[in-house]
């Protein structure tokens, strides 16, 4: 088998092709970036009463996912140091030094120019806005606000909270109210999603230096934060129901699932145990993929029924 040899503490350290391959891989992060293309495919299917054009899905999802794992990659270079002492991230490639800095930076580069090239062929609209997205997370986020202000994730979400308006204007080449409800709905999950990983893993963030609200505001605040977002979200749910863009599927399958989140801040903030902050992590996962699933349910159950 074909041996390459990266830089590792302590020297060189040879890997088999099979693993090198993994360790670009792992620098996608390919789960994230799948959970982002599904809501970018559900921002797709509700631009149109049908269903969208296959060059638009193909072509979008393809591009949306190059420039997400690009914005990845670019991560893991920017963070490779912060990453390295902490016991989530230590084991990643360039944290172990199983990739060299410049090779990851290359391999960004090219997932980044292949993507936007890709959503070019679509309409520049979203060409250019999926280059935001990836500028919004892979510098502003990661360079300046994640380390600038305990607020860095509430901020720095608008990035994340993208993809279901890139799909949309994918399909459409058109910004649309809708597509902004959609990113309202990921914005507003993000904090208390992304906060229950930050108190479950509060003493990695303080050994690294990062100032996560855990660290500078202590977890009793931060639990409170994570209930008052997950209030803040089943408001916000409603809106689309509100607003005539979803029907009766979404606001109750909504409606529950935000419940859910509810009832784990609830007994996060007062009663909690070990290992509820991971649990909580966990349910918003699953909560953010069912709400979208519903979404797409509720839209074609319309179209059957018109």
């Amino acid at each position: 088998m074909a041996k390459s040899q990266v830089v590792a503490k302590g020297g060189y350290k040879p890997l088999s092709s099979g693993r090198v391959w993994q360790d670009y891989l792992t620098m996608t992060k390919p789960k994230v970036v799948a959970m982002l293309l599904l809501t970018a495919l559900v921002g797709m299917c509700l631009a149109v009463p049908g269903i969208p054009p296959l060059k638009a899905v193909v072509f979008g999802l393809a591009g949306i996912g190059l420039q997400s794992a690009a914005a990845a990659a670019f991560n893991h270079v920017l963070d490779r140091r912060f990453d390295a002492k902490m016991a989530r991230t230590y084991h990643r490639p360039l944290a172990k030094g199983r990739v060299e800095t410049h090779k990851a930076v290359i391999f960004a580069c090219v997932l980044m120019v292949a993507g936007f090239v890709v959503l070019w062929q679509l309409n520049a609209l979203t060409a250019w806005l999926t280059f935001a997205s990836l500028i919004g997370y892979a510098l502003v986020y990661t360079v300046w606000l994640k380390h600038a202000t305990p607020q860095n994730i509430v901020i720095g979400g608008l990035a994340g909270a993208a993809p279901p308006l890139l799909g949309w204007t994918a399909v459409t080449g058109e910004l649309h109210s809708h597509a902004l409800l959609l990113v309202m709905l990921v914005f507003t999950w993000t904090p208390p999603h992304f906060w229950a990983l930050a108190i479950h893993r509060r003493d990695d963030y303080a050994k690294a230096g990062i100032p996560m609200l855990p660290v500078t505001h202590g977890i009793s605040y931060t639990k409170t934060m994570v209930l008052l977002y997950t209030l803040m979200l089943a408001l916000v749910g409603l809106l689309p129901w509100l607003t005539g863009m979803s029907g009766w599927l979404y606001l109750i399958g909504s409606s529950v699932l935000n419940l859910g989140f509810i009832g784990y801040a609830v007994k996060l903030k007062f009663a909690d145990e070990p290992g509820h902050a991971w649990a909580t992590f966990k349910y918003s996962i699953w909560h953010l993929l069912a709400l979208f699933v519903v979404l797409l349910a509720d839209h074609w159950l319309a179209a059957l029924l018109v």
